[in-house]
């Protein structure tokens, strides 16, 4: 993701945590064929809301790589306490020890 393209009006409004101090964003397209479990979540998210696009950041905790493994995931989401942790079918809830 090194290429940065200008963002119209409308999406420096709708959607300026996104969007670079230059005007800018890195936008990562999501295709139906592609990928249809994101596309329907874009689709969906766009549909309650009207803002088409999300923010996709890395899930790892600080000064920790990436998560790259459902282990690594179950162990980041004990250490941050978060509240949901989603693995594929399966979804995690409440607050971890």
């Amino acid at each position: 993701m090194n290429v940065c393209f200008d963002c119209t009006e409308f999406m420096r409004r709708v959607a300026a945590g996104c969007v670079h101090v230059d005007g800018t964003a890195r936008p990562q397209l999501v295709r139906r064929e592609d990928n249809p479990d994101a596309y329907a979540i874009l689709s969906a998210y766009d549909k309650l809301t009207g803002v088409p696009v999300l923010i996709n950041t890395s899930f790892n905790m600080h000064e920790e790589p990436i998560v790259m493994s459902p282990a690594d995931a179950v162990r980041a989401y004990r250490e941050g306490g978060f509240k949901y942790l989603a693995i594929g079918p399966f979804l995690v809830t409440g607050v971890a020890p």
